[in-house]
């Protein structure tokens, strides 16, 4: 067996790629030589190759790369179905896939229509089923409606009537007197609480009038006695190796609350995520955002079938985020924010772009790809239309002495 290639070698070997390969790459490639205990024939067949795979993946000057990842992505997602699926394994969460999670994606909504939380925990809980299943029951939203069998309305005595199922308080893991906290804590209350039954609540609203009485009744209905605010359902679900041996579990919630649910004791912070790329932006900032961005790129994809260059999707998720904010691809985002007169008229909205700039007294440069496209008077800057040459002529010497014309 050939001798493990010594530090000093490899550092001298990888050095001598200094001008080629970026210093990133040099130390990765240092630390995996090492890592595996190639000997030295391999670390140089490792390097050249390496060397090959990056001058391939250079992007050559005058490369349209906006429009090569706007086609890379925009073709595979003609071929997305428009349904909503079962999460993986779990019947009980519908998760938006496709197209229509696509559009979500790059315009950025306020809310996903699946909003998913992964809630990965410390190690020390995370094969603990039990102690994962109290962290899951603490997590997931538990109102009045939810453990509430039948409802009734007094109007005699302007009161709501709350008949508690017992089954679903025990399960909720919640009490009477959890209920009776939560009807004490409603503002501007005047009215009072008392408990006329076993699971039986009377609620004297104080109400007078049947209009105010009937928002009362909505009102108590979504009082939280326990949980996150937006956790809506929280299930358990085992993660399990090539073997089928259980690993560790994980909570799965629909629903995302991830400032609330980053500060529950348990919660490993950084493995947990969302699929709601706004709420990343707001609690993680703009880096995370990006991550966020390709991954939920990604994740749709994949679960097409879809290869798509992973470069084409950064390129994608670096114009919406490199302002420091997430931005949509569209004429409330990027589209829209283009110095070109021409490029937002071409997007949506021909008229109104064009009137607004009119009035504005805009100018176009026509130094962009769009807008040299539609006037047409001179070569497109990317390609050899990106390049301006400057030549200098040099005559001889005995031709400028002839005497003759030019």
């Amino acid at each position: 067996m050939a001798r493990s290639i010594s530090k000093k070698e490899l550092w001298s070997l990888i050095e001598a790629y200094h001008d080629i390969l970026p210093e990133a790459l040099r130390k990765e490639l240092y630390e995996k030589i090492l890592e595996n205990r190639l000997s030295k024939r391999e670390a140089v067949e490792v390097l050249e190759e390496a060397v090959r795979r990056y001058k391939a993946s250079l992007v050559a000057p005058g490369e349209a790369v906006g429009m090569v990842a706007a086609q890379s992505l925009g073709e595979p997602a003609t071929q997305m179905t428009l349904r909503t699926f079962h999460f993986a394994g779990v019947r009980e969460l519908n998760v938006t896939l496709g197209l229509p999670r696509m559009i979500e994606i790059v315009d950025v909504r306020r809310e996903p229509s699946t909003p998913i939380m992964e809630i990965y925990l410390k190690p020390e809980i995370a094969k603990n089923k039990e102690e994962v299943l109290r962290i899951a029951s603490e997590i997931e939203l538990t109102t009045i409606e939810n453990i509430t069998k039948t409802v009734t309305l007094d109007y005699y005595e302007y009161s709501i009537i709350l008949e508690l199922d017992p089954e679903m308080i025990e399960n909720r893991g919640v009490t009477v007197d959890d209920v009776v906290k939560a009807l004490n804590r409603i503002k501007g209350r005047k009215g009072k609480v008392e408990v006329t039954g076993e699971y039986t609540i009377t609620y004297y609203t104080g109400i007078e009038d049947i209009p105010r009485l009937r928002r009362m009744h909505d009102r108590v209905l979504g009082l939280r006695i326990k949980g996150i605010k937006g956790i809506r359902h929280a299930i358990v679900k085992p993660i399990r190796d090539d073997k089928g041996n259980i690993v560790e579990y994980m909570i799965m919630t629909e629903g995302s609350n991830l400032q609330a649910v980053l500060a529950v004791d348990g919660v490993d912070q950084t493995r947990t995520t969302t699929n709601n790329i706004l709420e990343v932006y707001e609690v993680l900032g703009i880096e995370a955002a990006r991550a966020a961005i390709i991954n939920e790129i990604k994740k749709v994809l994949d679960d097409h079938g879809l290869d798509v260059d992973y470069r084409h999707i950064m390129m994608v998720a670096d114009a919406m985020t490199y302002t420091g904010k997430v931005r949509q691809v569209g004429r409330h985002g990027v589209a829209g924010e283009k110095s070109s007169v021409l490029a937002r008229a071409s997007f949506e909205v021909t008229v109104k772009n064009l009137v607004e700039a009119a009035m504005r007294g805009e100018i176009d440069n026509l130094s962009g790809v769009i807008e040299n496209i539609i006037v047409g008077n001179k070569p497109i800057p990317v390609g050899t239309g990106a390049v301006k040459l400057k030549m200098k002529y040099e005559f001889p010497l005995a031709a400028n002495n002839s005497g003759g014309e030019e």
